[in-house]
């Protein structure tokens, strides 16, 4: 979070980080038994390993499971019994990538967790290295994926759940998809489909960075609601929200880019719906929950997260124009506001390119232009980075890195954050 001094001391609760990335399962059924005894499931963690994806889970006590896949839809199926899990204390990962949806429920006596996937893959479950029974790793990866034998033994607790820094992550989201095409130009390109090229590349280019991550709210062709885009981010505790579109207006001549960011008016009405919605209410904002809060303490913290993600939001947001600057003409000098609503977050900076308008022919073919698109993200890559180079939020891998004197041994990945 994104918050001043005063701001953090009041939001004392600090969000645990969930990594996200994009994996996918082949049929396969497997399963590994871990000492029976009864258990809540208390953290729930899917990364980024390799082309593939990782789940960690962690329980308070010892559960018997089981893990296996189901084609027509892909799926993985893992079920632990007997256990819970709170989702209010530990939320479900954000959807991303193959993986379109995670899910749970009761199962008699366990618990049941479901990963929606788009395309199949293989998977693998691990025990914990230190034989305590509390831990689970599935490895999952493309069937071409080289995964761990079985019997391989998962990394020690201590060397997943306690590193002494963390990556960034930063969401990315392609505006558009599925049966929602967006704006098509006059050669017949549709938004949906340069804002997923564009959003892709710019996530490999984050991956690529030290100390970044990237998420996406939809890695293929597929309808996601505006509110769960947004809402995906936020369970996966990310940093930045990045939304990739392309503009259109009836004047084909109209050409450049434009980078908008929450008005005022769009986060006080948030804000008031948010206040006014029993559900909404009990949503963690900057890691502290407002159901139980004084209605006027609960404002209090709202405005106060709200305040900082809009700063925040504006800072980088004119990061990124600068750069856009260099790679064609800008529509709009100067970053918009407008209450778009991806960009409704209230604890997440949040910003909303549009890259150039599809409607004007000659950036049309640019936005189909593979080249092009990849100049496109590297701009939007240049701004972030130059904004976390001087705002390094505290606790992360950039701001060790900004910390470290270009001569001690980290010198080499300090000198990748000035570039």
């Amino acid at each position: 979070m994104f918050l001043d001094a005063y701001s953090q001391r009041i939001m004392t609760a600090a969000r645990p980080r969930a990594w996200i990335c994009w994996g996918l399962v082949a049929p396969l059924a497997l399963g590994c038994a871990l000492a029976a005894g009864g258990a809540e499931v208390t953290e729930l963690r899917l990364s980024a390993a390799g082309e593939g994806a990782r789940l960690d889970l962690s329980l308070s006590g010892t559960a018997k499971s089981s893990v296996f896949t189901l084609d027509h839809p892909a799926r993985v199926v893992i079920d632990l019994k007997p256990a819970t899990l709170d989702r209010r204390r530990v939320p479900l990962p954000a959807a991303t990538g193959p993986v379109r949806s995670v899910r749970s429920g009761p199962r008699g006596s366990g618990l049941r967790l479901v990963l929606e996937l788009d395309h199949a893959l293989v998977a693998h479950a691990l025990p914990s290295a230190d034989g305590s029974g509390r831990h689970l790793v599935v490895e999952l990866g493309s069937p071409d994926t080289h995964l761990p034998p079985a019997g391989a033994r998962a990394p020690a607790a201590a060397e997943r759940v306690a590193p002494p820094s963390r990556d960034l992550l930063i969401a990315v989201d392609a505006g558009h998809g599925g049966v929602d095409p967006g704006a098509t130009g006059h050669d017949g390109t549709h938004e949906k489909d340069v804002t997923l090229a564009i959003a892709r590349v710019l996530a490999q280019r984050i991956n690529a960075e030290p100390g970044m991550r990237a998420m996406l709210t939809r890695a293929s062709d597929t309808f996601v609601p505006l509110k769960e885009r947004v809402q995906r981010a936020r369970e996966a505790q990310a940093d930045l929200f990045v939304s990739v579109h392309a503009d259109a207006i009836a004047d084909r001549s109209v050409a450049g880019s434009s980078v908008y960011v929450l008005s005022a008016r769009g986060a006080t009405s948030e804000a008031a719906k948010r206040l006014a919605d029993r559900e909404n209410a009990a949503d963690l904002v900057g890691g502290v929950s407002l159901d139980d809060k004084d209605p006027v303490i609960a404002s209090v913290l709202l405005d106060l997260s709200q305040s900082a993600a809009m700063s925040a939001s504006m800072a980088a947001a004119e990061k990124v124009l600068g750069e856009l600057n260099e790679v064609g003409e800008v529509r709009k000098g100067r970053v918009q506001q407008a209450g778009f609503v991806v960009l409704k977050a209230p604890d997440i900076p949040s910003l909303l390119v549009e890259t150039a308008y599809i409607t004007n022919p000659s950036e049309e073919r640019h936005l189909r232009d593979a080249r092009y698109q990849a100049r496109l993200a590297d701009a939007i890559l240049a701004g972030v980075r130059g904004y976390f180079r001087d705002n390094p939020p505290p606790g992360t891998r950039l701001a060790t890195l900004a910390a470290a004197p270009a001569s001690s041994a980290g010198g080499g990945a300090a000198h990748a954050l000035r570039r």
